[in-house]
């Protein structure tokens, strides 16, 4: 049985191990604690601890590790066998081959998310226009809006989110990522008080019906906020309040793009409907699920 990253650490007379050595104790702790993904998680957790990328972790393999260090690899490991996120952990996430810093007011942005970017884009491409205003609802981190920002140079959007703490995570992002000059952030509830006339309104809004929500993994339910999270008895509550209020908020020829969880397109699609919307497309992701759907006002 392989010896904890704790065991390595304490046990008398035990030489320094090796990066090698470190990794599979890792590994075996993490597995040992049902932790999905351990042999990813592991070699993020100890390139973290080591600061060093975890593609050197294969070349310095037979590198010895000080007490020190083995130390902190074993504080990394102990938040996540409590089943802290790695995200979560490290305090950032990569979207879309960026980096983005999480906080407590943030969803842990999913690489699902970037089915409803690839979409906004493609809508860019179809439409002919490379610079155009966004508007954001629910910002979070920020990811979608500036990494659309960043893919569609000269453009600008608005980010609104109710968490204030989620405002300024996306602030300092935007600022990271060069785009702090083109982005604006609102701490507001959904469309209130916006006002003039958006290309691209997007949003990943809460979508898990509230009783589900102590059902999922832990790493969701204990570390995700409840704000980004609880979509309401029948997860639609956010979508009914966006839609509602977005049609006097999209340009002539803009578009609304919606995250959907699984299974909710024929809903979503109806409320759309419903509110002087037209389903222009939807978007799967990797898995097959319909996860983005695109819509653009109907002319009265």
């Amino acid at each position: 049985m392989n010896e904890t990253a704790e065991s390595l650490s304490n046990k008398p007379g035990v030489e320094e191990p090796t990066v090698a050595a470190l990794l599979s104790d890792v590994r075996g702790r993490l597995r040992s604690a049902g932790i999905p993904n351990s042999g990813l998680d592991a070699r993020l957790l100890v390139g973290a601890a080591l600061r060093m990328e975890i593609e050197k972790l294969i070349l310095y393999s037979d590198q010895r590790v000080d007490g020190e260090s083995v130390h902190r690899v074993q504080a990394l490991v102990n938040e996540r066998v409590r089943r802290v996120p790695v995200s979560r952990i490290l305090g950032k996430r990569d979207f879309w081959d960026r980096e983005y810093k999480l906080s407590a007011a943030t969803l842990d942005p999913r690489p699902d998310s970037e089915t409803l970017v690839g979409a906004a884009l493609e809508q860019c491409r179809q439409s002919g226009r490379g610079t155009i205003r966004i508007l954001d609802l629910g910002v979070g981190s920020g990811c979608l809006l500036i990494t659309l920002l960043c893919e569609l140079p000269g453009s600008v959007g608005v980010g609104v989110d109710l968490d204030p703490g989620a405002i300024a995570t996306a602030r300092l992002n935007a600022e990271t990522h060069g785009v702090g000059d083109r982005a604006m952030f609102l701490c507001g509830n959904w469309t209130d008080a916006l006002w003039g006339k958006f290309d691209l309104i997007i949003s990943n809004p809460p979508y898990i019906c509230s009783d589900v929500i102590a059902t999922l993994e832990p790493e969701v339910a204990l570390y995700d906020p409840l704000l980004a999270l609880d979509g309401g008895r029948d997860g639609l509550i956010a979508y009914r309040k966006i839609i509602a209020s977005a049609h006097p908020l999209v340009s002539e020829n803009g578009c609304v793009l919606l995250e959907l969880g699984n299974g909710q397109l024929a809903a979503v699609s109806s409320i759309l409907c419903d509110a002087g919307f037209a389903v222009k497309s939807v978007n799967q992701d990797l898995s097959g699920i319909s996860r983005c759907v695109c819509a653009t006002p109907v002319a009265n």
